[in-house]
């Protein structure tokens, strides 16, 4: 599931992301969302979220529903 819709994604749940950093390359990083940063309900290049540790970046995939 990609993670374009906001609705998709919650607290808790495991996604990949690309950092700021990584938009050029397109690495993703893997990591558990803490807090959902964008406050519309779609964004064409993925919801921003905080991971855990503190990461922000825009979700490419969910890889586990929620809890």
């Amino acid at each position: 599931m990609n993670g374009k819709n906001r609705k998709d994604i919650a607290a808790g749940l495991e996604v990949e992301i690309v950092l700021k950093q990584d938009q050029r390359t397109g690495k993703r990083t893997r990591g558990f969302v803490k807090d959902i940063l964008t406050n519309s309900s779609t964004h064409p290049h993925g919801i921003k979220v905080r991971l855990t540790d503190g990461q922000v970046g825009r979700v490419q995939e969910i890889i586990q529903k929620g809890k």
